[in-house]
């Protein structure tokens, strides 16, 4: 098929160069013409493991094609998918539909008579998009004029995790799609056939199937639930987070461990052993944006969604309990010295999104201190996104802890386990190591000599 995706983001790129190694051409658009004119040589404008040589791949072989104006590819398409950003407003809680809107609206100036054309919702988008999309298109087609056009719209929500992004697309839990048109439908599931079968095989360097992955589950419901569906999704994983976090906080208080209740928990098969590892809180592009955005729907209908707030309250405040560990043990943080091991909101990304980092740094600096900072691949992004920050950014972890009153490890990269944490020891002014992820041997450390305090430990 020809497959055209409408945003070059971290959802369109991945879901356009996937399609293209299933063996479908996929052009996909973008109005920004520095970022098209990088990804035509295969430059990817964020990190995500194996997408860059998938990429690459797809584009020599011409199966992957990048434009910035809908061409007579797009006139050609069957399938459109709309993937463009859908961002939170910072005060009310809505979802910016202002791209969504010019995307519907320019598909529906290019179509051409004579044709079917299926279009996709892959953006997170409100309840009852699909609609909105619709009459768009309708209104975009009467005022150009085109006839004979027709179209179904169809909601195809994503359940992509950054820096898994490879493993989700190709061996999902599931395949969610809502349309009311049969025909549709069925150009969607033989679209995802390759999928649903797993009838394909990875390059080597690609993350590989899993043994006990079978049939992927095509999910066909109604338009609004498949809108709901992941929104409902992820407000349940941020929830079971904040849930295991104020766990963790009363583990502190009860000198239970944190990871021997998670362990007893994630058994009962009811609960499962995912989303239970206690920290600093979630972070990232859609966690926070989603409750929000439901939550504000919620209030538009007259409801007020009281657990959806409260978890997303208490996952803000559970970032000041790495503050809190720092006073604990430091008393004053005026004129200290801290270091943050890792920036972005978790390891196999560099996207800074909501990361709470972002709030560490800023209470430390309220504090007084002198904040250094270390992330492998997220540094030059927080130098373009708080340039007036004076901050000290460290070329390693060793730089990163010379001199240090107390180190953060907020961002649980594998690197980190591998240090010579014996030599971290001897840089440090004083050797207090707060680990916001649970991620590292407290007794190996504390033998070294750190003061160590995990989250519920």
């Amino acid at each position: 098929m020809n497959v055209s995706v409408i945003g070059t983001g971290y959802v369109g790129l991945v879901t356009g160069a996937s399609f293209a190694f299933l063996g479908h051409r996929v052009c996909c658009y973008d109005v920004d013409l520095a970022k098209i004119e990088a990804l035509q040589k295969s430059i990817i404008p964020f990190y995500e493991p194996y997408l860059e040589i998938l990429v690459d791949e797809q584009v020599k072989k011409k199966q992957l094609f990048f434009s910035c104006s809908l061409d007579e590819f797009f006139a050609q398409s069957d399938i459109v998918f709309i993937a463009v950003g859908t961002p939170t407003d910072p005060q009310s809680g809505a979802v910016d539909m202002t791209y969504l809107k010019k995307a519907a609206l320019e598909i529906g100036k290019n179509m051409q008579p004579h044709r079917y054309y299926v279009v996709v919702n892959k953006s997170t988008v409100p309840v009852g998009t699909h609609q909105l999309v619709e009459e768009l298109i309708k209104e975009s087609l009467q005022v150009s004029g085109t006839k004979d056009v027709a179209f179904a719209v169809a909601s195809n929500p994503e359940f992509l995790r950054e820096g898994n992004a490879i493993e989700d697309v190709f061996y999902p839990d599931r395949i969610v799609v809502g349309t009311y048109c049969p025909k549709a439908l069925a150009l969607l599931e033989e679209l995802y056939r390759p999928l649903i079968e797993q009838s394909f095989t990875l390059p080597s360097f690609c993350p590989q199937r899993p043994q006990n992955l079978g049939r992927v589950p095509f999910v066909k419901v109604h338009p609004l639930s498949s809108e709901l569906i992941k929104y409902a999704s992820n407000a349940f994983l941020a929830t079971k987070i904040t849930f295991i976090n104020e766990i963790a906080n009363l583990c502190d208080l009860f000198g239970a461990n944190i990871d021997e209740v998670s362990l007893g928990m994630g058994l009962d098969q009811r609960i499962g052993p995912s989303f239970l590892k206690a920290g600093l809180g979630w972070g990232g592009s859609c966690f926070g944006k989603d409750l929000k955005g439901l939550i504000h729907d919620g209030k538009k209908m007259g409801y007020a969604a009281e657990l959806l707030q409260k978890s997303l309250q208490n996952n803000y405040s559970q970032r000041s309990r790495a503050i809190y560990k720092l006073q604990q043990a430091l008393k004053t943080l005026r004129g200290r010295r801290i270091g943050l091991l890792g920036l972005a909101f978790k390891a196999q990304t560099d996207d800074l999104r909501d990361a709470p980092a972002l709030d560490l740094i800023e209470k430390l600096m309220e504090s007084d201190c002198t904040v250094k900072v270390f992330d492998p691949v997220a540094m030059e992004n927080l130098k373009r996104l708080r340039p007036q920050w004076p901050l000290v950014y460290a070329i390693d972890e060793y730089d990163l802890a010379e001199g240090c009153d107390g180190l953060i490890l907020v961002t649980e990269w594998k690197r980190f386990h591998g240090v010579d944490w014996q030599k971290i020891h001897s840089l440090m002014k004083n050797p207090l190591l707060i680990d916001g992820r649970n991620f590292l041997d407290r007794q190996r450390l504390e033998a070294f000599g750190f003061v160590y305090s995990g989250i519920g430990r």
